[in-house]
């Protein structure tokens, strides 16, 4: 029998999927050792083993796949745990880092922190001014040598650094997209001086035009860079000690895995690749089940994080806010609010607020008996009956639902003059509509109806309150996974080898233009696709699946917007059909009738992307016709706008196709509960998935 495990650290637990050669899925979770994580993903696979019937070793050496998605480079840069870093830049630009083109004061913050001017702060560099060494050098926008390098003075620079105590150099020279020769260099001239640095150029890892953000992901790849090998390293000797010699994989941030070998080097695409992890299994699932447009949504202790995928393609975005720095690399989009299981409800100024500030898992909920005492949302979801208090995560963690009665009257009900089911029912109101306008915002402001979509509902607290929040929104579907509590370690072993190339190519047709083409130069543009394929195809293999972009936008604006371009070289025709293409995609994001074509057109940046679909099993069906499912109780659950209603519950494992469950109704299972809403309809689909029909 052949194995293939995905894995997923979190804060509190590491998670396991794990499918087999029949197609059988095994969920685990073990809980995570932050001292040694490895440990914490060897635990996770002797409880694999042991729910096979096998030992650890035996399961490992049966392994055919392995992947791996871990926060280890985000709890690295959030909590400043990187190296000692030093930056080497054209002589002239030392603050680029400090100045951040004027974001330093807001950038990475919430719409509530910026709100609150006094509260603003500039982050702490992560490369201090005496580490940012000046080069004598400068190549000009069209990549011509202007000065040329004083390779004397950089061995002086770098040297000055090594004195210092750097552990890893960011090089960034202005113009290194266009000639990388200079960079290129001094990395030759790292390497010489202090071979066991580790070096990050610009020019390989983003060629293209933005001085700070290229700047700035640099250095976070090269502070990231040595701890993310480290990690790398202690986790596959650990494998490959217990008997695996297959490949191990990373899950990233892009849309798929990298090879082990190229993490390290990969390492500012590994921030955020968490979520990334739960829109990838939901694309996968999407497609098993037959949905194209997905809305994905995991709701977990801190926070709500929402995803979109359109066509069957996740959206991405080119520039994202991480730590209060920006990382230009592209990456599934994942929009956040702090709306989760322990988010904490408030009065301010006589209203009720729930959120953004958390209770965390310490000390939690007040319900959690470890010391809290300000009402949650998971308070709310007890008082009125929505989750069971003696069969939370299956019965091994007994709630104190007086405690959260106490914390939801003295808080809230008695200083708002309401009942106490009252306030617990705003409370969750409130941050039902606040995850249901996200829905909205994040489909509209990208150009779609929400109604057109379908929510893939996962995390300890999503199921408990999909069929609301998506109601709100004006979706019809709701699909709860069967991986739900592990969904973003299936997408670790569920997704394909991915990369993505990039390089800046900067020309334009003019204002009052009539045809682009007369303006830009199809040979360029052709060379460049074709320099970036050859890169997609050395990194993924000659049957990798291509996909090309161009990054466009109208004169004097900031953003771009991607647009595909065909696989087969352009000519005039082409080109100005890609202007018509950036038309029609900016008025459906902005309106009709916003384009601004005769202020002329830029053409940014060229991208590709590559995807190997990775060898695996798919889940297998079940057949349906089994007994209809039996009712393990009944209780009391509060709906909003109907008041309490004696209500079913059922276990998830009891039910089976073809045996629907009318709402109101309960389905339980030991990592997360699903409410099913007054006049809604649940079932489970063949492949073990839970589908509520919010239309009946």
């Amino acid at each position: 029998m052949a194995y293939y495990v995905g894995t997923d650290i979190g804060g509190t637990f590491t998670d396991l999927v794990m499918l087999d050669d029949t197609g059988d899925v095994t969920i685990v979770k073990a809980p995570t050792t932050p001292d040694d994580r490895t440990r914490g993903v060897l635990d996770a696979f002797t409880l694999a083993a042991e729910a096979k019937g096998l030992t650890r070793d035996k399961l490992i050496s049966e392994l055919a796949y392995f992947a791996h998605g871990t926060t280890a480079a985000t709890n690295a840069f959030i909590e400043r745990k990187g190296v000692k870093t030093g930056l080497l830049t054209t002589r002239g630009f030392r603050d680029t880092l400090r100045i951040q083109r004027c974001m330093a004061s807001w950038a990475g913050l919430s719409d509530h922190e910026i709100a609150h001017f006094s509260e603003r702060s500039t982050p702490q560099p992560l490369v201090d001014i005496d580490l940012i060494e000046p080069i004598i050098e400068r190549v000009d926008y069209k990549g011509a040598v202007v000065v040329p390098l004083d390779e004397e003075a950089a061995r002086a620079s770098i040297k000055r650094l090594v004195e210092a105590g750097v552990e890893a150099i960011a090089i960034t020279l202005l113009w290194s997209f266009r000639n990388p020769a200079h960079e290129q260099r001094l990395a030759e001239l790292v390497r010489e001086i202090a071979p066991n640095v580790f070096v990050t150029i610009s020019s390989s890892l983003i060629p293209v035009l933005g001085e700070y953000e290229r700047t700035s992901t640099t250095c976070i790849n090269s502070y990231l860079g040595p701890v993310i090998n480290r990690y790398i390293n202690g986790l596959e000797n650990s494998i490959r000690t217990a008997g695996f010699d297959g490949p191990i994989s990373i899950m990233e941030s892009g849309g798929g895995v990298l090879p082990a070998s190229e993490a390290a080097f990969q390492a500012a695409n590994l921030l955020t690749s968490g979520p990334a992890g739960g829109v990838l299994a939901s694309l996968k699932l999407g497609e098993q089940l037959g949905y194209d447009n997905i809305l994905t949504t995991d709701m977990g202790g801190t926070s709500f994080d929402v995803g979109v995928i359109v066509n069957g393609r996740p959206l991405l975005e080119n520039i994202r806010e991480v730590g209060r720095f920006h990382v230009a690399l592209p990456s599934i989009k994942v929009t956040a609010i702090g709306a989760g299981g322990g988010s904490i409800a408030r009065i301010h100024a006589g209203h009720l607020m729930v959120g953004p500030e958390s209770a965390g898992a310490v000390p939690g909920p007040a319900c959690y008996r470890r010391g809290g005492t300000e009402p949650t949302i998971t308070d709310a979801d007890v008082v009125l009956g929505m989750i069971d208090p003696a069969y939370f995560l299956g019965g091994k963690m007994d709630l104190d639902i007086a405690a959260s009665e106490r914390a939801i009257n003295d808080h809230i009900a008695k200083p708002l003059g309401l009942s106490l089911h009252e306030a617990a029912a705003g409370i969750r109101e409130v941050a039902n509509n606040q995850m249901a306008d996200l829905l909205r915002r994040v489909t509209t402001r990208s150009g779609y109806d929400p109604r057109n979509f379908v929510v893939f509902a996962y995390g300890g607290a999503g199921p408990t309150h999909a069929y609301h929040y998506s109601s709100v929104a004006g979706i019809s579907t709701v699909v709860v996974p069967k991986t739900a509590s592990g969904h973003s370690a299936f997408g670790t072993v569920t997704a394909d080898r991915h990369r993505s190339f990039s390089l800046a190519f900067g020309q334009h047709a003019p204002a009052r233009f009539k045809r682009a083409s007369d303006h830009i130069d199809a040979g360029k543009l052709n060379a460049g696709f074709d320099q970036l394929v050859a890169q997609c195809r050395k990194a993924l293999g000659d049957k990798t699946q291509i996909k090309r972009l161009i990054g466009m936008r109208f004169r004097q604006q900031v953003h771009q917007i991607e647009v595909d371009v065909p696989s087969t070289p352009l000519d005039a025709a082409a080109i100005d059909q890609l202007v018509d293409s950036f038309e029609q995609r900016y008025e459906q994001i902005y309106g009709k009738g916003t384009a601004l074509r005769m202020s002329g057109v830029e053409f940014i940046t060229q991208r590709v992307e590559g995807l190997t679909p990775v060898q695996r099993p798919d889940p297998r069906a079940r057949e349906g016709g089994g007994a209809a499912p039996k009712i393990a109780g009944t209780r009391k659950v509060y709906f909003y706008g109907e008041g309490f209603k004696e209500t079913p519950v059922y276990r998830w494992e009891d039910l089976s196709p073809g045996h629907p469950v009318k709402g109101p109704a309960i389905v339980e299972r030991p990592d997360t509960t699903i409410v099913v809403g007054v006049g809604h309809r649940a079932e489970i689909e063949p492949f073990g998935n839970l589908l509520i029909h919010l239309k009946g």
